[in-house]
């Protein structure tokens, strides 16, 4: 039997409505003779409220905790659906993540997956039972619960697929597939049928909101493919995959926006071999996630280093980095959270020029001013003031008439 997975993002299951309805969903794709296993999150807005409580009762609470915490969203999501999926007479087990073998690092709060055992699951399967995993977790060898970090529930599906083998992974969330920029800021962005690995790596993380990057990045290393499709309707959605029909055609594919960035700025670091070498391995130790990266022409022995994190890890960040500038011989860490960051994304940018001066131009003619810029071979990203971000990201696809991009 074809086996296929599947999995539904928070506002898919975010009442008991949309879960019944799920569980339809779910009892015609296992009655046209699939093998199914589907992973679920959170419902929608619960995981927050989560948060809001472990920090009514402890202002940093321990993330060994939080996990503990926030393990507790998809275990009630997927208990419901199990149920649900009972309720219309289809065999159903729920697992949560330990059970389905999922082993992760130690790393609490933003675990990253080892190795799936998956017989357990592969056995029910062949029992004619639906499978129901609890996205977003797992455990690690000491035996404690971890998550895998915000849109952790993409990557437990992706991750299942890859170790079941499954002819088929779908991703349904509340958009109907991946839009040439978000169509909420931008009306006349065009969904794309299809976009390839790096396209969508690039696009995921540079802010888009569809698909986590490190899913991405784990479907391109075991070549899952996998379609982003709506829950609350039958349209075909956006296939990812490694290559692409207009490849070659089309320059720019896609205009991203993140504006969950902090500007991170050490100052007057001293200009010596190993400097940015321990600003950076003290970022890393913490687990400090760090983007663009710009260094100035050092001056009378300084320099200044520049670059971007979650503004989650903007706090963390300086606090470790503030010791380390003391021991390397002084400077100074400013954080600013009020920024944004563009990309333009697209594998025609490898053969074709002009794309930077295209995207400058725009923003030049409605004075929008770049802070930071970095590139790739298929990406620009800039820096630019939070209020102007929704501005930019119009701008930039009108640009690029992306509107018209053949989908």
């Amino acid at each position: 039997m074809p086996r296929i997975v599947q999995k539904y993002g928070g506002t898919s299951v975010g009442d008991v409505e949309r879960i019944k309805k799920v569980a339809e969903r779910i009892k015609a794709t296992r009655d046209e003779g699939h093998e199914l296993v589907v992973v679920v999150s959170a419902r929608s807005g619960v995981t927050n409220e989560l948060i809001a409580r472990a920090k009514a009762v402890c202002e940093h609470p321990s993330e060994r905790e939080m996990d503990m915490l926030l393990a507790i969203g998809e275990q009630e999501t997927i208990a419901l659906t199990a149920m649900a999926l009972h309720g219309v007479g289809v065999d159903a087990v729920s697992y949560t993540g330990a059970q389905a073998g999922i082993f992760t690092d130690k790393v609490h709060t933003k675990a990253k997956i080892k190795t799936i055992n998956a017989q357990p699951i592969d056995k029910d399967l062949k029992q004619g039972k639906v499978v129901i995993v609890a996205g977003f977790q797992g455990i690690n060898e000491d035996g404690h619960v971890t998550t895998l970090g915000r849109g952790g529930s993409d990557l437990t599906a992706i991750a299942l697929a890859a170790a079941l083998q499954a002819d088929k992974c779908e991703i349904y969330t509340d958009v109907d597939g991946v839009y040439t920029a978000d169509p909420r800021v931008v009306k006349t962005a065009r969904k794309l049928n299809e976009i390839s690995y790096d396209e969508m790596l690039e696009l995921a993380s540079s802010g888009s909101k569809v698909m986590q990057s490190r899913s991405v990045e784990f479907a391109k290393k075991y070549g899952v493919v996998f379609e982003v499709r709506s829950s609350f309707n039958h349209n075909p959605g956006t296939i990812v995959k490694e290559e692409v029909a207009y490849m070659e055609k089309v320059v720019v594919r896609g205009v991203a926006v993140d504006k969950d960035q902090a500007k991170v700025i050490v100052s007057n670091i001293v200009d010596k071999p190993g400097s940015a070498a321990r600003v950076f391995r003290a970022l890393a130790d913490a687990n400090v996630l760090v983007d663009m990266i710009v260094q100035n022409v050092p001056r009378h022995g300084v320099a200044n280093l520049t670059f971007t994190v979650p503004q989650g890890d903007s706090h963390r960040a300086q606090k470790v980095l503030e010791p380390v500038l003391a021991e390397i011989g002084g400077g100074a860490v400013a954080i600013h959270e009020h920024i944004a960051k563009l990309s333009v994304v697209g594998v025609g940018m490898k053969t074709h020029s002009g794309v930077a001066a295209t995207l400058f131009q725009a923003l030049a003619d409605v004075g929008i001013n770049i802070e930071l810029i970095t590139t790739s071979e298929i990406k620009i990203s800039i820096v630019i003031d939070l209020d102007r971000a929704d501005e930019a990201a119009r701008v930039t696809h009108e640009a690029f008439q992306l509107s018209q991009l053949g989908v």
